[in-house]
């Protein structure tokens, strides 16, 4: 989206306050679903909630085009994308927890982080050189037709959990606990992740979704130099596989 913005902002005369609406529908709508997702992976399975998560923001995706018209179907649409990213997320970590062994997830979580960084590299690259439009209908068509995959050839975490329980499971009973809220914020060091976590993604959002405008708009920059902006996610792969 920050790469088609820039010529959908021309086709629909949206300003930068509109663009803005845009860009950041997406953050709120990931942001709110994020400890939902969680929740709901645990209570129904990780398999039927990231199998909802990716339909629902491959859908999104993929009808954009039909209502780029109105700006404010957009923000809706971005909005949905988010929530459904937003579920995705923790829905991954909770079918590692059970799928991949103690000594593996590290390995799997830096794998997960550098695939998602290669498939930034591969959007930077190619949207600026095709017709708008179709980076949504390649974005959500890809992601409908992994829902379909997913569903006919994965077995549901639930089988996982049982699996898991041979080679997984720690020999003794751990009781279920309340999370303890007073001290996720009373906790220094937590604060110290939440604060370094925060400036982390400030700058990374920041660069992400206005870098190509800055580029084109205040630099006079094309394609070849929006293809630059794929740069940080280059090094960001490289370093997930290397750990």
């Amino acid at each position: 989206m920050p790469i088609t913005i820039i010529s959908m902002a021309d086709e629909f005369n949206w300003d930068m306050h509109t663009q803005g609406w845009i860009l950041s529908s997406f953050s709120v709508g990931y942001l709110s679903s994020l400890i939902a997702g969680g929740s709901a992976a645990k209570k129904y399975g990780g398999k039927r909630v990231l199998t909802l998560a990716v339909f629902l923001w491959s859908i999104s995706a993929f009808f954009t085009p039909y209502f780029a018209s109105s700006w404010m179907v957009m923000v809706f649409f971005r909005f949905l994308l988010g929530v459904g990213e937003g579920i995705g997320l923790p829905t991954i970590f909770h079918i590692f927890a059970y799928a991949v062994s103690p000594e593996e997830r590290g390995r799997a979580f830096s794998y997960l982080i550098a695939m998602g960084s290669i498939g930034q590299t591969a959007a930077g690259l190619i949207s600026p050189h095709i017709y708008w439009p179709l980076v949504f209908f390649i974005f959500g068509g890809t992601g409908l037709i992994w829902v379909a995959l997913w569903i006919l050839f994965t077995k549901s975490v639930v089988e996982c959990e049982l699996d898991a329980q041979e080679y997984l499971a720690p020999p003794t009973k751990v009781s279920e606990q309340s999370t303890p809220w007073r001290e996720c914020f009373t906790r220094r060091p937590l604060w110290a992740i939440y604060c370094a976590h925060f400036s982390m993604n400030w700058s990374n959002y920041i660069i992400m979704q206005w870098l190509p405008t800055y580029l084109v708009r205040f630099l006079g920059g094309g394609p070849t130099e929006i293809m630059l902006t794929a740069l940080p996610y280059v090094a960001n792969s490289l370093c997930g596989i290397g750990k």
